[in-house]
């Protein structure tokens, strides 16, 4: 429940990031000519687009880190994913969003040709389908919430973590194509918390892979069966029938 508190947190902050990145693509999105109803419900659609992408993507990395955890890795996968997430924060100047571009760049090409393609098209599939590519943009902060995903060690949690920090990019999204403006000042205040949001889910992660004993924070992991119990269970307890 935690990392899924952190997963909208995440969202909902550095949503305002997306509006930098994603917002051209939000502002030119076909949806301006259509009535109000219309209007909300194309956006909707690219937006759940893009949700669905980040859930697909999270059942992947959710099954990656299924298998690391079978392989007994379980508390090194969450450490070390909870300190690179922290290199992230502390090392602002990493360039994470060009990283995708520079290995991919024949992916990146056929992305633009598909948005070029979409948007001549003006149909509501089309802005939904325009939202999916838009979830393959590279994009710092989907690095960050993928990590999460990775540590869930689960596809059905690794896709709901990533649809909830999907859900926390909404408002923002929602809002910038909707009326065509943020406040830059509030924008840049809020894009300022994002980095404190992906701290402490590091810290989550590190706390994790500890097994420090702590309940919900930092359970203890039973190295017989390599799961995670509650500190507060005895050992010589028998169970009752």
């Amino acid at each position: 429940m935690e990392l899924l508190i952190a997963a909208f947190s995440l969202g909902i902050l550095g949503s305002f990031h997306c509006v930098g990145m994603c917002g051209p693509i939000a502002l030119a999105l076909p949806v301006h000519q259509l009535s109000p109803q219309g209007r909300i419900a194309g956006i909707i659609l690219y937006n759940v687009g893009r949700a669905f992408t980040y859930a697909v993507l999270g059942a992947i990395f959710g099954a990656l880190g299924m298998g690391v955890i079978l392989a007994g890795y379980q508390q090194t996968l969450s450490i070390v994913l909870g300190v690179l997430l922290l290199l992230t924060v502390v090392l602002p100047s990493v360039k994470k969003d060009g990283f995708f571009s520079v290995v991919f760049p024949q992916l990146a090409f056929w992305l633009k040709a598909r948005f070029s393609y979409l948007f001549s098209k003006r149909s509501y599939t089309a802005l939904f389908l325009t939202g999916v590519f838009n979830g393959l943009l590279p994009c710092g902060l989907v690095y960050m919430a993928l990590a999460g995903a990775t540590a869930s060690g689960d596809i059905f949690l690794g896709a709901l973590f990533m649809a909830v920090f999907g859900l926390g990019t909404l408002p923002a999204m929602f809002s910038v194509t909707l009326f065509s403006s943020l406040s830059a000042s509030f924008r840049s205040s809020m894009r300022k918390l994002a980095p404190i949001v992906a701290g402490v889910m590091a810290c989550l992660l590190i706390l994790r892979g500890l097994g420090l004993g702590i309940p919900y924070i930092s359970p203890e992991l039973s190295h017989k069966d390599n799961t995670e119990h509650s500190c507060c269970h005895k050992p010589g307890m028998q169970q009752e029938h």
